[in-house]
């Protein structure tokens, strides 16, 4: 079966996986876009989690004021090489989960974190970052964003610590 290269450049497009990665996808998926779309999210998960366990002591730190200076945020992403640190993709996951961190105030990175005295007082899609909902595709969790990073990079990123300021709360 033959595969257009307009459908290898939509579904690059769309996941930013490798030219070869998509034709593949696409040759297994029979050209359904949708399809292929879903075997490559299921195997950039696979990757993330192979990459789970390496060590990250690279990184950024990235901080984000909104519009008219009453709140930010800063975040620290890690990686494992300075040479993705320094990579767009990683800029701009850095920058979006400043934003994220802003806009809906988490109090926690995972569930993890959460004291377990207190694991009955909080919303988990609310007070851990990870699980939230990513304020520009809601449709999307933050740790979904990270795990597209991930196969996009080919390294382990981790977010190590946030900090979120508003003016006048303390």
């Amino acid at each position: 079966m033959g595969i257009s290269i307009d459908a290898i450049k939509e579904l690059r497009g769309q996941c930013g996986a490798g030219v070869m990665e998509c034709r593949n996808a696409l040759i297994d998926s029979k050209g359904d876009i949708a399809k292929a779309l879903e075997d490559l999210k299921e195997k950039g998960c696979i990757k993330a989690a192979k990459k789970a366990e390496r060590v990250t002591e690279q990184g950024l730190v990235e901080a984000y004021i909104h519009i008219g200076g009453r709140v930010g945020a800063m975040v620290e992403l890690n990686c494992e090489t300075d040479f993705v640190a320094r990579t767009d993709e990683f800029k701009e996951l850095a920058h979006n989960l400043a934003m994220q961190v802003t806009a809906m105030n988490p109090q926690f990175i995972s569930e993890e974190e959460i004291p377990p005295e207190q694991k009955d007082d909080f919303e988990v899609e609310v007070a851990c970052l990870l699980q939230q909902a990513y304020i520009k595709d809601p449709t999307m969790a933050i740790q979904d964003l990270i795990i597209q990073t991930i196969a996009k990079v080919g390294e382990n990123i981790k977010v190590s610590r946030f900090t979120r300021f508003e003016l006048g709360v303390r």
